[in-house]
């Protein structure tokens, strides 16, 4: 009796490919593509077009590349004060220069301005980085904003429907007031865009002035009562569970 025979590996741009490795985003490996950082067999690559069935015989910076280990998972809870960003050219405090140094190589899923702070996943994983981000993939990331000015249940109700902004269209929101302490206060929003400063944007837009901005969870993922600083990891059984779920 025959045996079945393997099934051959699928052709994927190499960009793909890097970014499953946990080398960079795809879009960062583009870039150092076009800095001439790649190779092929010694070869420099000047195309991110490039189609491979595996890895091997690529280096990056002269450094051969292992294969894709399995993806990896963190939540940190990101104080307020650091950019979400390996390095700044200002020279500001940034996630990397805080986080334990045994650490695997990690990218942020998203950002966080550097006065927003809360939930941050981190992942070893490229790919899992823009499936996660996908405003497709439908995850849902919920926000807690402390802001001064007076807004009603109703107004933040119309949000339900989207917004749009000096020409940005933002999607719907599920915003809620939780609590008023004096001037202040307290709403929760619930979104799966992720556009960049959209929480502060659109509490401007009805008039408020954003104090204070948490992320709450991302995902089934949440804060929950993590220290300010702290790192750990989500069970591999937690993550696979939770990608068969994505869109």
């Amino acid at each position: 009796m025959r045996e079945p025979q393997a099934k051959p590996k699928e052709e994927q741009r190499i960009a793909k490919l890097l970014a499953r490795a946990g080398i960079a985003s795809r879009r960062e490996i583009e870039r150092m593509i076009a800095e001439g950082r790649i190779a092929l067999n010694g070869k420099v690559l000047d195309t991110p077009a490039t189609i491979l069935k595996s890895l091997a015989g690529v280096t990056v910076d002269g450094n051969p590349v292992q294969q894709a280990a399995p993806a990896r998972l963190f939540r940190y809870h990101k104080p307020s004060g650091l950019l979400t960003t390996e390095r700044d050219p200002k020279g500001r405090p940034t996630i990397y220069d805080k986080l334990p140094k045994d650490l695997p190589r990690v990218m942020p899923v998203g950002r966080l301005d550097l006065n927003t702070e809360g939930l941050l996943l981190l992942t070893t994983d490229g790919e899992l980085k823009r499936q996660l981000e996908l405003p497709s993939s439908g995850v849902t990331r919920t926000y807690r904003a402390r802001a001064y000015g007076n807004v009603t249940q109703a107004q933040l109700e119309d949000l339900i429907e989207g917004v749009e902004i000096e020409g940005v269209r933002y999607g719907s929101i599920d915003a809620n007031l939780e609590r008023r302490t004096g001037a202040n206060t307290w709403i929760e929003m619930k979104l799966t865009e992720g556009k960049n400063r959209e929480v502060r944007r659109v509490l401007e837009y009805l008039g408020l002035k954003v104090s204070r901005l948490i992320r709450t969870s991302y995902g089934p993922f949440g804060l929950d009562d993590m220290p300010i600083g702290y790192v750990d990891e989500i069970r591999p059984q937690d993550l696979g569970i939770f990608r068969k779920t994505l869109k």
